[in-house]
């Protein structure tokens, strides 16, 4: 029984190797940008998908005859517009492949939020629903609740300067709707979404662009209107989705997650990698460096809001830092996702980009979700910037305020009581309003912020100083808007800022990306040594660096045990597989090995690679990384 069982599992692991597959994606738990930032958030991601694991598993894919197909189910809601965008770029390259591609849904929203789904749908050959689900096309709306009125009636008053009218941050609870230019600036960011989604529509389900616009005008849809509009392909249920696959991929195709595909091949050419840099210590390759979250002061950790956490301006600077540093790091990408923060904290980033370039070492920003405000700022010195039509940018201003809770303190029968040193020793405080002469102090600090903000976005985006206040003034842009009006310079994703950094760099098209820092586990639990990351000191790559990075303090005790390098969790020794086949001394057996050309592939091939041992009655047979134990 038990060896029947290891017969079947080999049996499927060898399939999986050499056999035709169907890959699927499951994206309604959203999809994660960058890695972990500490082990806790590692353990609570660790099944999450990545994104460059689906952008590179795809490209790979695409070459790969193995695969057949690609199936992802959508209809979640927790992907950003400009995430979106990027995966259907992939999807749209792997189907030049001439490989199917399905899209299915349980339901395109619940009769609502349906919009993001679908747009991304509008990339595969097919689109499946079920038969109960809805499309929720809805046409696109920014509503904004606005709480001045309910402050009112509570006695509690807000207080708030911005530079200039556009910053509208603070206007929902100073403001009882849009004023006028927030709402010109919503009302063109709509326009600019609308647009997108019509022409995403138009190209893939071959309608006209009025045609597209109608339908988004006339949703949601039930599922059979969805199929009589020509919007879905099929109503079908996931068994019968699938069923239909295996008819057209072959009986014999295997499913296999596209993350767990993409991984696989990783560690099966982990040892050339590890060989080739033992070889080439000097190999140089392309940073990738994460700048996801609020933007704070300190160090990187995990919260809320996007990217999963907060950016903390040691934590990204120092990485910028290293990768100066670092003469193997010939570009850096710096991929931003953040609504801004601290304009301090930003400035600090801002500083380490602007010393990068002057190191000779291009950096190319790539833009996620948003990047707006700080998330802005320390994109602006990058020498290409490169955003997706989706991707909320620009916020160039600055804003400042307070809550004053005195009237709701008075009816609520609560006094305060101050000792104070100094003028202005309570002039944040919550029980009063701001004094004319705190307002002189509020007002020259946001016009100073104001001024080094758009003085150092003209310097990076090479603008007059007049045109990039015609286009700051707190004013959201998209992506494909920014592009128009020089706060960014080309539409794409992250594959295109990868691109643009090895061009500019000199390097070829096949040069390896790494994030960076690359710091282990045991790196993020024990305390930092200085405010330098150790990739900065680390000029060479050699076996010691190898045990160190997989070992940490104990790579000394693993190195002299002579155990592998990679880590404790790396499987020690040879590993052996009994087989109940008999073979003779010198018998020319069949085996199978990697190809010479090619080491994801495997062929048969012949040779006398048994030695038979008399005295053991075994005959071992090396195969590449396993000794195959045969029964003379």
């Amino acid at each position: 029984m038990a060896d029947a069982k290891l017969a079947g599992q080999i049996h499927r692991m060898w399939q999986r190797r050499s056999g035709p597959l169907i890959l699927e994606l499951d994206l309604t738990d959203g999809i994660a940008e960058g890695p972990p930032q500490d082990p806790v958030q590692a353990l609570l991601t660790i099944r999450r998908t990545r994104l460059p694991d689906v952008l590179e598993g795809l490209k790979r894919a695409s070459a790969d005859d193995r695969v057949r197909a690609l199936v992802v189910k959508v209809g979640g809601a927790r992907l950003g517009l400009a995430k979106t965008q990027e995966l259907r770029e992939a999807v749209t390259d792997f189907r030049r492949s001439g490989k199917l591609t399905v899209a299915w849904a349980e339901t395109f929203g619940d009769f609502v939020r349906g919009n993001l789904p679908y747009y991304l749908a509008t990339g595969f050959d097919r689109i499946y629903l079920q038969p109960s689900g809805t499309l929720g096309l809805t046409g696109v709306a920014v509503e904004q609740v606005f709480l001045r009125g309910a402050l009112d009636k509570l006695g509690i008053g807000f207080e708030s300067a911005k530079r200039y009218e556009y910053k509208s941050a603070a206007d929902q609870l100073t403001e009882t709707g849009f004023t006028g230019p927030a709402r010109e600036a919503v009302q063109r960011l709509a326009e600019s979404v609308a647009e997108q989604l019509t022409a995403a529509i138009a190209e893939g389900r071959h309608k006209s662009p009025e045609q597209a616009r109608e339908l988004l005008q006339r949703g949601p849809f039930l599922a059979q209107q969805a199929l009589d509009e020509g919007l879905v392909d099929g109503l079908q249920y996931r068994d019968e989705v699938y069923e239909q696959l295996h008819k057209e991929a072959g009986p014999d195709a295997m499913l296999l997650y596209l993350q767990r595909y993409q991984r696989t091949h990783a560690l099966a050419e982990l040892p050339r990698r590890v060989q080739s840099m033992q070889k080439a210590k000097n190999e140089r390759f392309v940073a990738m460096i994460y700048a996801h979250g609020a933007i704070r002061h300190g160090r990187s950790g995990r919260g809320p809001g996007p990217g999963g956490g907060g950016m903390g301006s040691d934590t990204v600077s120092a990485a910028l830092r290293a990768a100066a540093a670092d003469e193997r790091a010939r570009a850096i990408v710096l991929r931003v996702n953040s609504p801004g923060g601290s304009a301090t904290a930003s400035d600090v980033i801002w500083r380490e980009v602007v010393r990068l370039r002057a190191a000779g070492k291009p950096v190319v920003v790539s833009m996620g979700d948003v990047a707006a405000s700080g998330g802005y700022f320390i994109s602006a010195p990058a020498d290409v910037i490169v955003a997706q039509p989706g991707t909320i940018t620009g916020s160039i201003g600055v804003i400042l305020g307070k809550p004053v809770l005195r009237e709701i303190f008075g009816r609520a029968g609560v006094g305060t009581d101050t000792v104070t040193v100094g003028d202005n020793a309570t002039m944040f405080s919550l029980s009063r309003p701001f004094t004319d002469a705190e307002w002189d102090r509020i007002n020259g600090w946001l016009d100073a912020v104001y001024e080094d903000f758009t003085e150092k976005v003209a310097s990076g985006r090479r603008l007059s100083r007049d045109r990039v206040h015609e286009l700051a003034r707190g004013r959201v842009w998209s992506g494909a808007d920014a592009v128009a009006n020089g706060l960014a310079d080309e539409t794409g994703g992250m594959r295109d800022a990868i691109a643009i950094a090895r061009r500019r760099a000199g390097l070829p098209d096949d040069a390896p990306v790494r994030v960076y820092p690359r710091l282990g586990p045991l790196d993020q639990l024990r305390p930092a040594e200085s405010s330098e990351v150790r990739p900065a000191a680390a000029a060479t790559f050699g076996i010691r660096e190898l045990f160190t990075d997989g070992w940490g303090p104990a790579w000394q005790f693993a190195a002299a045990a002579g155990l592998p390098p990679y880590g404790p969790l790396t499987l020690p020794g040879v590993w052996k597989i009994n087989l109940p086949a008999r073979c003779r001394p010198g018998r020319r057996v069949s085996r199978w090995s990697r190809s010479p050309t090619d080491a994801t592939t495997w062929e048969r091939r012949s040779a006398r690679s048994c030695r038979c041992h008399s005295t053991r009655r075994w005959c071992w047979c090396r195969w590449p990384w396993i000794l195959i134990q045969r029964r003379c």
